[in-house]
């Protein structure tokens, strides 16, 4: 897996770019609430009133303030705060069209303080505002003046200006002791509707001042959101070239590893299981870093923030959203138990479906020929079945969350909305920070279930990484030396065994034993037996598609295994035993063993491996389509093209693999005429189990059990190997033989 992340290495710019996208998001979306809630609160309730520090008073108000003030020094520190202006002041011109009444009376503006300063100035002014304000209810209400112990129908501030001081302080104290016991909001709320009150005889227009303050914070609660878009489609961008960047390098990196395997990797790993690791597997892996990018760092920024808001927010209220996350974990850690074994087990029968597929469609043929339709339905569907019974029940445990989360997210808003308006009731919550808390809310729950979601997708990723980890890690069982050796120059094409054995790995026992042969120049090497005897896995060892377990394979002197595999197979001309030919056209498979041939090198090709017939039949010649694998053409056309192919190369060695089987008698007599004629010079190998097409051979060598039993010219072969006799006399008379 650690070999996995090493392909983020590139892409770190862009990941940290996005990181940083996503904190610019989330916090902009935890803003959000938080300005929702200034509206309701300050826009709508407080009439766009926002400091608790008023920025006019008259001057008569400023004394009556100052009345309920009884430290004369505190008195002195708030009077600093302001300054007096009047009708004949500098800036009357100025502050007449902001506060009107400065025509008619004097008043103090507020000096520019800082936050400190406004801070000292309002522990000091927000009670006696509100009692100024509670004192002029009291002279509009007789009854309310009656019960707080004051006399009905009098002007109270003359009257406790009246009072001796000893006694004005003993009521100011009072009065003070009433409000000791309000909550911070009520205080809030209260001094507000002192300074509306006292906004309202300045002549100032309290709609306008409500009107600005809800638009500037709409305002900027719609570039919040417009910031908020941007990031997200940023994030996107990022995060969706970063996975398709990935997945381009891992596919490559996978698909040139996979190019590099021998045949030992392959009988590891199937066909079917490297085509679901190079498209499916790296698929969720895509998936899966999209998503990390997208949520992994945007969950927990915008949880942890959303925890510390919503305390700022409501700090009675915590509770529900702890019970609401403990309750999603729950749910989320039960699912992910249930879920998790089936995951594991879904690529595998993504594996088993590919692979029946696979073999349904290459064997068509096959399966009409004998009538097993039904037998090769009833096979699929099976795999199709254990795939969607796996698959389905683990989506039908994945879709367990979205009720249960639309159940805890609305029975959270429920019991938020609950205990809230009974602390709106009792002044000990505005309605604006209860309705921020649901938001918060059900950011703090979405970042959770975003986090659980991740928990529950991970180990499926996880099992594709692995099972790409598995084909990245496998080093090809056969490498190159590190002292490489280089073929001669002029090259020896001689092709030498020396006591030669082999076993596949795993085996108990040889398939080759102790070969000994010499192919030379100019001659042509045939190998001839039973099937099964060896003479493919023989020629895989030229190749060296294996290692040989014992011995020594020579070519030009050297042995096979001190070149590179490179250099050995580019004097190597092979036409395997399965003839398989590529999408396109003629060309551009002939072009395929050396894409800079001539059209000579092309034309003779064609011409020796007795291919010239049927491809100018065609109307369009070379640029004839060949279907995949070349199922548009019979297997004798596939077999002399690929014979063609090899041609093209240009090779001092050829090995043919039983490419002539398909071919007819005549055909099989021209081509191996013609391999005579224009190719003198070149060591040729032929793997048949055809008599007639070796019987000009000049050296035979008949293979029983993987060893060598006879070894001969056709005629002296008939007289010294039985087994090559039952084999000639199994195919022809005896008078065809000789």
């Amino acid at each position: 897996m650690n070999r996995t992340f090493k392909y983020t290495k590139p892409y770190l710019p862009m990941i940290i770019g996005a990181i940083i996208l996503l904190y610019v998001q989330a916090n902009v979306n935890l803003a959000l609430p938080d300005y929702l809630s200034k509206i309701v609160n300050v826009g709508i309730q407080q009439g766009g009133i926002e400091d608790k520090v008023p920025a006019a008073i008259t001057q008569k108000e400023m004394n009556r303030t100052l009345l309920f003030i009884t430290n004369p020094g505190d008195q002195a520190e708030v009077l600093d705060q302001y300054t007096l202006y009047s009708n004949n002041s500098d800036k009357y011109d100025y502050y007449v069209k902001l506060y009107p009444v400065i025509s008619s009376e004097p008043l103090y503006v507020l000096n520019s303080l800082t936050k400190s300063e406004i801070d000292q100035l309002r522990s000091l002014i927000t009670k006696p505002i509100i009692i100024v304000f509670f004192v002029k209810q009291m002279m509009e209400d007789p009854d309310l003046a009656t019960i707080m112990g004051f006399p009905p129908n009098t002007h109270l501030f003359l009257y406790l200006e009246s009072l001796p001081e000893t006694t004005r302080n003993l009521i100011i104290e009072g009065l003070y002791e009433q409000f000791n016991s309000f909550d911070d909001t009520m205080l809030d709320q209260a001094v507000v509707q002192g300074i509306r009150s006292e906004y309202e005889v300045l002549g100032m227009n309290m709609d306008t001042i409500q009107m600005n303050y809800i638009w500037r914070i709409g305002g900027l609660m719609l570039l919040m959101t417009l910031i908020s878009v941007f990031c997200i489609i940023g994030v996107s961008y990022l995060a969706s070239k970063t996975a398709t960047g990935m997945a381009r390098d891992i596919r490559e990196d996978l698909f040139t590893k996979i190019e590099n395997f021998t045949n030992i990797e392959f009988d590891k790993f199937s066909t079917a299981s490297l085509i679901t690791r190079s498209t499916n597997d790296i698929t969720q892996i895509q998936m899966i870093i999209i998503m990390l990018i997208s949520i992994v760092f945007y969950a927990p920024i915008l949880g942890v923030g959303g925890i510390i808001h919503a305390m700022s927010s409501a700090p009675s209220m915590w509770w529900i959203v702890a019970v609401a996350v403990a309750t999603l974990i729950s749910i989320i850690v039960i699912v992910f138990i249930v879920a998790l074994p089936k995951f594991k087990i879904i690529q595998k029968l993504i594996d088993r479906l590919n692979l029946i597929s696979r073999e349904n469609l290459t064997g068509m043929m096959v399966i009409r020929g004998f009538n097993k339709q039904k037998f090769e339905e009833e096979r699929f569907d099976k795999a199709n079945l254990d795939l969607t019974k796996n698959s389905l029940f683990v989506n039908k445990v994945m879709v367990i969350l979205m009720p249960f989360m639309m159940f805890i997210m609305n029975g959270s808003m429920v019991l938020i909305i609950w205990v809230g308006s009974h602390d709106v009731a009792e002044g000990l919550l505005q309605i604006g920070n209860m309705m921020a808390f649901i938001q918060y809310a059900m950011q703090i729950v979405m970042s959770f279930l975003m986090i659980s979601i991740m928990f529950i997708l991970l180990p499926r990723a996880s099992v594709s990484i692995k099972r790409i980890g598995e084909v990245l890690d496998t080093e090809p069982s056969i490498i190159d030396s590190q002292d490489l050796r280089l073929f001669k120059d002029p090259f020896d094409a001689t092709i030498e065994f020396r006591n030669v054995s082999f076993k596949y790995p795993g085996a108990e026992e040889n398939v080759l034993h102790k070969i000994n042969f010499m192919a030379r120049p100019g001659e042509t090497t045939a190998l001839i037996g039973a099937t099964g005897s060896g003479k493919s896995t023989l020629v895989n060892l030229i190749l060296r598609f294996y290692d040989i377990s014992s011995g020594s394979i020579l070519i030009d002197g050297l042995d096979i295994r001190e070149v590179s595999q490179h250099d050995l197979r580019e004097k190597i001309g092979y036409v395997p035993q399965k003839s398989s030919l590529f999408s396109g056209t003629i060309s551009s498979n002939l072009y395929y063993a050396n894409e800079n041939a001539e059209d000579t090198v092309i034309q003779s090709a064609i011409e020796i491996s007795q291919a010239s017939e049927f491809v100018n039949a065609k109307s369009e010649g070379l640029k004839t389509k060949i279907a995949q694998g070349g199922m548009n053409v019979s297997g004798g056309q596939k077999q002399r093209l690929s014979v063609a192919r090899a041609l093209v190369k240009q090779s001092p060695i050829y090995i043919l693999d039983d490419s002539f089987s398909a071919l007819d008698f005549k055909t099989d007599r021209e081509l191996r005429k013609a391999f005579k004629e224009n190719l003198e010079d070149i060591t040729l190998i032929i793997v048949t189990q055809r008599v007639s097409t070796i019987m000009d051979a000049e050296q035979i060598i008949v293979l029983d059990k993987g060893k060598i039993v006879g070894k001969g010219t056709h005629i002296e072969l008939l007289n010294t190997c039985e087994t090559y006799k039952e084999i000639a006399l199994s195919q022809h008379t005896m008078e065809e033989l000789i």
